[in-house]
């Protein structure tokens, strides 16, 4: 039988897929662990700073490592402008390590003094 001439560039290819599946397996194991030992806040805990901090609604939400192993939620939300802002929360704790987009201050929850 006479296989395609670009059976050269496709074994390769599903190899690499392979590789990088089985690393996003480790990843959610890692992520799921830390969860469990409490080492990392739930994405729910996650998503109520977000709801008390921010007007809008999420659209997508990450849970990232960085290079030193910290892990970070990556959270973009559609601020009622329209605009969509980039919010950072450290897992551990769920503070807000950061928020970038256009009309930022403006989607900011007002906090009772």
């Amino acid at each position: 039988m006479a296989y395609p001439r670009d059976w050269g560039l496709v074994i390769p290819a599903l190899l690499l897929a392979l590789v990088v599946a089985a690393g996003a397996d480790d990843d959610h194991a890692r992520a799921k662990a830390a969860r469990d030992a409490g080492a990392i806040a739930s994405l729910r805990t996650i998503l109520d700073r977000v709801e008390a901090e921010f007007a809008g609604s999420p659209v997508e939400i990450e849970l990232d490592d960085d290079d030193a192993g910290r892990f970070i939620y990556k959270v973009k939300l559609l601020a009622p402008s329209g605009a969509i802002l980039k919010l950072e929360y450290d897992a551990r704790d769920a503070k807000l390590i950061r928020a970038k987009g256009r009309g930022v201050d403006a989607a900011r929850r007002q906090r009772p003094d």
